[in-house]
């Protein structure tokens, strides 16, 4: 199993209905491409995250993949559209089992 990671959101708390609304999203995770080598010449297995995703009341509303040039500690920003109140989200799935999950909650006026 891979190691553990923290997440972060941000994101407002509130939006205005049909408002854009910034989100940034991060995992803290070290990342290995799989073409390194140790000091004694073993290949240090590949440990990546592969896909993020984001969730609007579990409607996908944001995906990207990552491939082994993505750089530790991996930023995500991008913006969706206020529609309604609810829950959006975010899950990070990776090599070796990695999984991170967090949520958080727009409350739309």
């Amino acid at each position: 199993m891979s190691k553990t990671s923290r997440t972060s959101i941000t994101m407002p708390s509130s939006a205005k209905k049909d408002a854009i609304v910034e989100i940034r999203a991060i995992a803290q995770h070290d990342m290995e491409s799989g073409f390194r080598y140790t000091e004694s010449g073993k290949l240090i297995p590949r440990d990546i995250i592969r896909t993020f995703t984001c969730s609007y009341n579990n409607v996908e509303v944001f995906k990207a993949d990552f491939y082994p040039g993505i750089g530790a500690n991996p930023l995500i920003i991008f913006t969706t559209i206020a529609t309604e109140s609810g829950m959006l989200e975010f899950k990070w799935l990776g090599d070796d089992g990695y999984e991170a999950v967090n949520q958080a909650r727009i409350t739309v006026s």
